[in-house]
């Protein structure tokens, strides 16, 4: 099976590393940049073009990575579905209808469409998502989470203006609102948006707004409180406070752990987490993208779209919820 990464940024090259760490050999990359074609040939050895019909013709792939800013997604799906080509597409921000009509072409098809969904093989989503699932502190009521890393911190390499997260519509805060819901929604529902107030606070040079609180009800009348900024520096924050009815659940990013207690219990029950190997220039560990795209690899080999944890219609799903957050802002831009 030949797989063609489309984009060769930091995630392309990281997605290149994720399939070759799973031992498939057969991938190249498509870039129309220059520098981005050489770094990705010379550090992986790989195949790369410049001109995706040439990249089409003389390497024939059965399957896409679309590692692109967001706002080129779609257009590569859709390239790859009226060709019969199997896509795994990186989080998207925009373009929810043609999501959403995307999802019903491929209805009983052999062609699959796996939509990002990182965080869910994280250590920490999951251990929570256990937790939860083994009523371990009862009834869940109300969950506060901040989620966030100063924005230019992202790329140090490469001025923010030049990156998508500097613009509006695939700014850099918008982004990661559907990012964590994708991890959030899987545990606890489909959530009504409540309130939403976002603003720009930073002078950073990008017209976006670097703050988002979102306050979300789930099924079962489960109240959570998002946060999510792109201000939080040196470090990154990562910090989840779940109460339930018998007990609570905390996850922190700078302890890189959960631990959680309940009224049976005298003491923090705590599960730390190993720190994975994390490639030069990244924060995040390669571990959870590789297994990410390990589900990928085999629902391809399947033909079996229901072997992903995600879907077009669960991202059409999220998206709308975003949008309806912002529409309570009153910022319709």
């Amino acid at each position: 099976m030949k797989y063609l990464v489309i984009g060769l940024g930091s995630m392309g090259k990281r997605r290149v590393r994720n399939l070759q760490a799973l031992g498939i050999k057969n991938v190249a990359g498509f870039d129309p940049r220059k520098d981005r074609r050489q770094e990705s040939q010379e550090k992986y050895g790989i195949p790369v073009f410049e001109n995706l019909d040439v990249a089409m013709q003389t390497f024939g792939p059965a399957a896409f990575v679309i590692s692109t800013p967001p706002d080129h997604h779609m257009h590569y799906a859709y390239y790859a579905f009226e060709r019969g080509i199997s896509c795994f597409i990186e989080a998207s921000v925009v373009d929810a209808e043609k999501i959403k009509q995307l999802g019903e072409k491929i209805k009983g098809g052999n062609i699959v469409m796996a939509p990002s969904c990182t965080m869910r093989f994280y250590p920490g989503p999951k251990k929570i998502k256990e937790l939860i699932q083994a009523n371990a502190i009862g009834k869940v009521l109300n969950v506060n989470y901040q989620t966030g890393q100063y924005l230019p911190d992202w790329h140090p390499w490469e001025k923010i203006e030049e990156f998508y997260v500097s613009k509006r519509e695939t700014g850099g805060a918008r982004e990661i609102v559907p990012f964590e819901l994708t991890w959030l929604n899987d545990i606890f529902g489909n959530p009504k948006a409540i309130a939403c107030v976002k603003a720009k606070l930073t002078d950073m040079p990008a017209d976006i707004d670097d703050i988002y609180h979102c306050l979300l009800r789930y099924e079962d009348n489960v109240i959570l409180n998002l946060t999510v900024e792109v201000i939080a520096r040196p470090k990154a924050t990562r910090d989840m406070r779940i109460l339930g009815s018998d007990g609570e659940i905390v996850f922190s990013g700078d302890a890189n752990s959960v631990r959680y207690i309940n009224t049976s219990m005298k003491e923090w029950n705590e599960f730390k987490f190993d720190s994975g190997t994390v490639e030069n220039m990244y924060i995040n560990p390669e571990e959870p993208y590789i297994e990410e795209m390990k589900y990928f690899v085999t629902s391809v080999d399947k033909k079996d779209q229901s072997l992903f944890p995600n879907s077009l219609e669960k991202d059409y799903l999220i998206l709308k919820t975003l949008l309806e957050l912002e529409q309570l802002t009153g910022d319709h831009k």
